[in-house]
């Protein structure tokens, strides 16, 4: 547990508009994804981070730019937050030459090498030992980086899961293991899934310390991953940090689905009261605010026309990239 570290009264302005402009960034490309995809424009599924934004955002905060990060299938706001170009983004959505797997990986295969994003993976749980390996990889570079993975609480119940814990605790590995709970596994509620809810405890049993968020803070998520970046820096070894969280749209696809029999309204009601882009954009100078909104507009519908430009892949490129050379 890092309990001697307190999230501040109040963050500095320059932190608040940092992290401000990060979620309605991210918020608002996810709305305009989710505008498009009913016009068949964007050529692969898409899994939206609506509304679990801060964990994200609130971790790779307290990263350096040469650490690494590792995402599932729903890894828009990780792409994103880790400095993730937008136009090669929306590009790959769009199945274009530009997008940043050629058009050839979607929206569940983002990979950002300049930002040190491995590229991520739509099989729940891969991504957990690919982030691993390359933790091992940073140990022996011996230069200080970490690398965090992002993995749902259905990704828990994989047996990778509790391997790549044992192996990471076991050699010491600079690894963060990030769990957004959001309390789903598609369509399966958790408790209809855990025996017991204890998830921290049982990640502790493998002498890795914990945090849990229950409110998705975002000034807490970064102070309680900034404490932890910064013993893993020092040797000692991987951390764990459950966030609880909630999806405001449907697993995959642009749309609601209260209505379909697993999960009720009132289950989001609390979750937008509390929602951390309505705070922060509380917190910032009106002014100061309209001015990032505009731009983030002004950069989506930019790269909405590039995305469209953009040519689609040759038909003789179908198997670069396939085999090494």
């Amino acid at each position: 547990m890092i309990a001697d570290k307190t999230v501040p009264d109040r963050p500095s302005d320059g932190d608040v508009e940092r992290l401000y402009r990060s979620l309605r960034r991210i918020r608002r490309i996810e709305e305009e994804v989710a505008a498009i995809y009913p016009s068949d424009k964007i050529k692969s599924p898409v899994h939206l981070s609506i509304g679990q934004e801060a964990v994200s955002v609130g971790v790779i905060d307290a990263l350096q730019p040469s650490d690494v990060v590792a995402g599932s299938y729903r890894g828009h706001a990780v792409y994103l937050a880790k400095g993730g170009d937008l136009k090669a983004m929306l590009a790959e959505m769009y199945g274009r030459q530009a997008g940043c797997a050629r058009g050839k990986g979607g929206s569940m295969h983002l990979i950002s090498a300049e930002h040190h994003m491995i590229g991520a993976s739509a099989v729940v749980g891969t991504q957990i030992p690919h982030a691993v390996g390359y933790a091992l990889a940073l140990k022996r570079e011996g230069t200080g980086r970490v690398a965090v993975v992002f993995l749902g609480d259905g990704a828990t119940e994989e047996g990778v899961f509790y391997e790549s814990l044992n192996f990471a605790s076991l050699h010491r590995l600079p690894v963060m293991f990030v769990c957004e709970n959001n309390r789903l596994a598609i369509h399966t509620p958790l408790e209809k899934r855990w025996a017991s809810e204890q998830l921290c405890e049982r990640v502790a049993t493998f002498g890795i310390p914990t945090e849990r968020v229950t409110d998705g803070d975002v000034f807490r998520i970064r102070a309680i991953s900034e404490a932890a970046v910064a013993a893993m820096r020092a040797g000692a070894g991987p951390f764990f940090l459950e966030c609880d969280i909630y999806r405001w749209r449907e697993h995959v696809g642009p749309a609601e689905d209260f209505n379909a029999g697993y999960r009720d309204r009132s289950d989001l009601e609390p979750w937008v009261a509390s929602d951390q882009v309505t705070r922060l954009a509380q917190m910032v100078d009106p002014a100061q605010r309209l001015s990032i909104d505009a731009e983030i507009e002004a950069e989506i519908a930019a790269a909405v026309d590039y995305a469209e430009q953009m040519p689609f892949p040759e038909p003789e490129e179908l198997y670069d990239g396939v085999f090494a050379s």
